[in-house]
């Protein structure tokens, strides 16, 4: 019950629309989790049909299809719906998922078995819309923006943005400490505009110290010739 009870106060701390745990109770993803754990049971215990009756059940319900194949860590909170995560998806503690995100699968056509869906490390929150496909692994802590279509591996603690999905320019640690709903930091430094004045100014900086160090050599240099001739 303790353990219950935490992960209520969980989704408290990422939520603060309800008022009670009472409340969180109606919440979708809440449900949606607690029929998968049951359908995770019956599919590791080889009752393949039952498991699947469980998540066509829980589809119906909370409008959240979670394959009962799928593994799934600790204090997950799904917030809303119209959520699919795949078979072999891998999910680990604490990770927060917006609504009509899709933790996808590569082709089943082109023949490769196995791992086929992400792994989402411990913390990691993915915004509203996001496609997250293929064997790849989201690091810990790591912001899926709303949207973003991510198909390569993220590293800890990045904010991942766009179609391609890519990487801020903002440094992690800015927001990297607290809760970011949506995984999508609401700034104007993370605006298109913006992030390409940040990347001319970062451009700057980088030739200006060039002209130093070549203003420098130069000095240099002209010391040199001056003793030189001094000595001649």
């Amino acid at each position: 019950m303790g353990q219950f009870a935490a992960y209520l106060d969980s989704i408290k701390a990422r939520d603060p629309a309800p008022r009670s745990r009472w409340e969180i109770l109606l919440y979708p993803g809440v449900l949606a989790m607690a029929l998968h754990r049951v359908a995770h049971w019956l599919f590791t215990g080889e009752l393949f049909f039952l498991a699947r009756l469980v998540n066509h059940l829980s589809r119906f319900l909370t409008a959240i299809d979670i394959h009962p194949g799928a593994a799934i860590g600790a204090r997950l909170f799904i917030d809303h719906g119209f959520t699919v995560i795949g078979e072999t998806a891998v999910i680990g503690d604490d990770v927060t998922i917006y609504q009509s995100v899709t933790l996808g699968g590569t082709n089943p056509a082109n023949g490769v078995a196995g791992k086929r869906h992400p792994t989402i490390r411990d913390g990691a929150i993915i915004g509203s819309g996001a496609q997250v496909l293929g064997p790849i692994t989201v690091g810990p802590r790591a912001r899926i923006g709303a949207n973003a279509v991510v198909t390569r591996d993220v590293p800890e603690g990045a904010t991942m943005v766009g179609i391609p999905a890519r990487s801020t320019l903002v440094d992690a640690a800015q927001y990297g400490q607290g809760f970011v709903p949506y995984g999508t930091p609401c700034s104007e430094l993370l605006e298109p505009a913006t992030q390409r004045i940040e990347a001319l100014r970062r451009e700057v900086e980088s030739l200006r110290a060039q002209v130093a160090e070549l203003a420098a050599t130069a000095r240099g240099a002209e010391r040199d010739a001056v003793h030189g001739r001094d000595r001649a």
